[in-house]
């Protein structure tokens, strides 16, 4: 299993010190990045390091508020996700 997160990632984290992310720890924050802006390697790695699995429940439960709309939809699809969790983006005043 993939370890290290790719350093061509690490333009996405600029809030953080890249280099003390962990893979499993930070996993939420990863999955998000990555499934938004990664490219291909990008996303070769993010599935080599988790599951088809808990890469659809995290699109499920938090791509529609995480996500760009557009990769959301393309991430929708791809997993078969008829219902996905979604809300509104706009906060209820």
């Amino acid at each position: 299993m993939p370890e290290s997160i790719p350093v061509t990632l690490k333009p996405y984290f600029q809030e953080y010190v890249f280099e003390n992310l962990d893979p499993e720890r930070d996993a939420f924050i990863v999955i998000e990045r990555a499934l938004a802006w990664g490219d291909v390697p990008e996303l070769r790695w993010l599935f080599a390091r988790y599951t088809r699995e808990r890469l659809a429940a995290w699109v499920q439960q938090a791509g529609w508020r995480c996500l760009p709309q557009r990769r959301f939809k393309y991430w929708q699809f791809f997993f078969d996700l008829d219902e996905a969790t979604t809300g509104s983006r706009v906060w209820p005043h």
